[in-house]
C-alpha cells in the first residue's frame, strides 16, 4: 500500500494497518526517530518483516538474516520488532545482543522511545512501569521486558522468549580467531541457556558476514536454521515469496542488480568495492564471507590434467607435511600433498588430509612416502613436526627434510601466486579431494581450515629456494648442465711447421 493510499485511510484503519503490518509499523518508527529524514521503502525490508512476524507466530524457531551495512536491519530487527512484540504481548521476555554495550543502549534508548511516543500509546495498550524505565531494561506493567546486553556480557538469572542478536562482532574482531572463538563460545555456553523454553522460543541473528567461521557459520554446524541472504549486487536470479496481511507477494531480482539501488546503486557499490577491498566487500556486502572466484588465489589459475596426460616419469617426487598439534576434533588436520616435479612443471599428484594422533600420524608418513616413492620430505621444524623428522631420521627414513620458514602463511603463500597464476601448477580434472582442496586454497586467509594452504605453500617455498638449500631441483639440474659444459675439454688448434707440406697446405686453404 503506498502513501496515498495510506493518507486516505481513517485513525482507526491506519492504526489497525500498524498493528498488524511489522513493515509499516517500521516505517512509523523510522519517522520517529528521523524526523528530518525521507523513508526509502524497499522489498527486501518487507521481505525481513515478514520472516519476523512469523518469528512472532511461532513459524520459525531459528531465523539468520545476512545483509550489508546501513540496510535498516537494526531498525526492523531491534528497535521496531521488540517494541512490536511487547505491543501484541506486554509479557513477552526479549533479550538483544550487539558487539559492544554502547551500541545496545543506543539501539535500547531508540526502542523504548517508540514505546513512550504517544502514537505507539494509541496502536497498543502496553505500558512502561514506573520507575523500571532504564535504558539496559525497561519493563512492562505486565513483567515483560527488553533486555541489552553485549558480546560476552553476564546474563546470570535471565531468560527471553525471543534472542536477538545483532551484529554480534565487528569487522575488525572477526579477523581475530581469539575473539571469534570467544563469541562462538559465549553463544554456545551463556547465550544459548537463556531460552525460557527451549523448544519453542525464538533466536534471531542479523549481521553481515565477516569470515567463515563466525557466528552464522558456527550456528549453521549445530541445527537447522532459516537463512535470508541478500547479496548487495545479486549474484544469481532471485525469488522471495511471502505471505503478508495483503496475502502472498512475490519479490524478483535479476543476476547483477543492486538490492536497494535508491540508496546504494551500483556505481556507489562499487566505489566501496575499490575502498574497502574485495574480501571486505565479499563478506559484509555480498554475504560469502570470501570472494566469489578467489582469494590470493583464484581457482582458474590452476592448470588442469587427465590421467593420460601426466606424465609417466618425474624428475623428483616431493611430499610437503602440515602436521596438527593434537588430533581433538576441533583442531586442524595433519596434510600431506605429493607433488611430481617435471621440469618448471609441478603436478599435484595426491592430497592426503587426516586428524591423526601422533603414532598414526608418524606410520601415515611412513605409507605415504613408500606409496608414491618421494625423493623428498618436507615436514616444518615445529611442535610435533620436530619430533617427527627426529625419529624418522633415526628409523633411517631417507630424504626427511627440514622446513623452517621465514615469513608467515600469508605471505609465504601471496610469495608463491606467481608460480600458480602463470600456469606451471597442475592440478588433476578430477579427484575425491579436489573440491575441498580447491575451496580451501581459494577462500584462504578466510577460510575456516588452512593445512591444504600450508602444505601447498610449504612445497611451492621449497621449490623456490635455490641451491645449496634442499630446494629447487630445477635449479641444481641447470646448474649442473652448466658446469658439465665449463668442464669439456676445448679442442686443441695444432700448429705445422712453417714450410712443411701441412703448412703450405693450410696456407693455401685459407687464401
Amino acid at each position: 500500500m503506498g502513501e496515498m493510499a495510506m493518507t486516505a485511510l481513517s485513525p482507526s484503519e491506519y492504526n489497525a494497518i500498524l498493528r498488524s503490518d511489522l513493515g509499516f509499523f517500521a516505517q512509523r518508527c523510522f519517522s520517529e526517530l528521523n524526523p528530518q529524514a525521507a523513508f526509502a521503502p524497499n522489498w527486501h525490508l518487507e521481505v525481513i518483516a515478514a520472516k519476523l512476524t512469523a518469528v512472532r507466530e511461532g513459524k520459525i524457531r531459528r531465523l539468520i538474516i545476512n545483509v550489508a551495512p546501513r540496510s535498516l536491519k537494526s531498525l526492523l530487527a531491534s528497535i521496531a520488532f521488540p517494541a512490536w512484540c511487547l505491543g501484541h504481548d506486554p509479557s513477552a521476555q526479549i533479550l538483544c545482543v550487539s558487539y559492544a554495550q554502547d551500541l545496545a543502549d543506543k539501539l535500547a534508548r531508540d526502542c523504548r522511545a517508540i514505546l513512550m511516543s504517544p502514537w505507539y500509546g494509541q496502536i497498543f495498550p502496553t505500558r512502561l512501569a514506573p520507575h523500571r524505565q532504564a535504558v539496559q531494561e525497561f519493563i512492562t506493567t505486565r513483567q515483560g521486558y527488553r533486555l541489552a546486553t553485549s558480546t560476552g556480557g553476564v546474563l546470570t538469572g535471565r531468560g527471553a522468549d525471543i534472542i536477538l542478536i545483532d551484529d554480534p562482532l565487528k569487522p575488525e574482531e572477526a579477523l581475530s580467531d581469539a575473539q571469534r572463538k570467544a563469541a562462538n563460545e559465549w553463544y554456545d555456553h551463556t547465550l544459548y541457556s537463556r531460552l525460557n523454553d527451549k523448544r519453542h522460543g525464538a533466536i534471531v541473528i542479523i549481521m553481515q558476514r565477516l569470515h567463515e567461521d563466525d557466528l552464522v557459520g558456527h550456528v549453521l554446524a549445530q541445527e537447522g536454521w532459516e537463512i535470508l541472504s541478500f547479496p548487495a549486487i545479486a549474484e544469481a536470479d532471485e525469488v522471495h515469496r511471502i505471505e503478508t496481511i495483503w496475502g502472498e507477494q512475490c519479490f524478483r531480482r535479476r543476476q547483477g542488480e543492486a538490492l536497494h539501488p535508491d540508496r546504494e546503486p551500483l556505481e556507489t557499490l562499487d566505489r566501496i568495492r575499490r575502498t574497502i577491498g574485495e574480501y571486505n566487500f565479499a563478506g559484509q556486502y555480498q554475504q560469502s564471507p570470501a570472494p566469489l572466484g578467489g582469494g590470493l588465489v583464484k581457482a582458474e589459475w590452476f592448470k588442469r590434467y587427465r590421467e593420460n596426460e601426466r606424465p609417466e616419469r618425474f624428475d623428483r617426487i616431493v611430499q610437503s607435511w602440515d602436521t596438527a598439534n593434537k588430533a581433538t576434533e576441533l583442531s586442524d588436520f595433519s596434510v600431506c600433498t605429493t607433488w611430481g616435479v617435471k621440469g618448471k612443471d609441478l603436478f599435484l599428484l595426491a592430497v592426503f588430509r587426516r586428524r591423526l594422533e601422533y603414532p598414526a600420524l608418524k606410520r601415515a608418513v611412513r605409507e605415504q612416502l613408500s606409496l608414491f616413492g618421494a625423493n623428498e620430505v618436507l615436514i616444518e621444524d615445529k611442535a610435533s613436526g620436530t619430533q617427527l623428522i627426529q625419529e624418522l631420521i633415526a628409523d633411517g627414513c631417507h630424504g626427511v627434510t627440514r622446513y623452517q620458514p621465514t615469513t608467515d602463511k600469508i605471505m609465504r603463500l601471496n610469495s608463491q601466486t606467481g608460480v600458480i597464476e602463470n600456469g606451471f601448477v597442475h592440478i588433476p580434472e578430477t579427484a575425491p579431494w579436489l573440491a575441498e582442496y580447491l575451496h580451501e586454497m581459494t577462500v584462504f586467509p578466510k577460510g575456516k581450515h588452512d593445512d591444504q594452504v600450508d602444505s601447498t605453500a610449504q612445497f611451492l617455498d621449497w621449490y623456490k629456494k635455490p641451491f645449496p638449500g634442499q630446494g629447487h631441483y630445477e635449479y641444481m639440474r641447470q646448474r649442473a648442465q652448466e658446469l658439465q659444459q665449463r668442464d669439456k675439454p676445448q679442442p686443441t688448434k695444432t700448429v705445422w711447421a712453417i714450410g712443411s707440406m701441412e703448412w703450405l697446405a693450410e696456407q693455401k686453404e685459407a687464401g
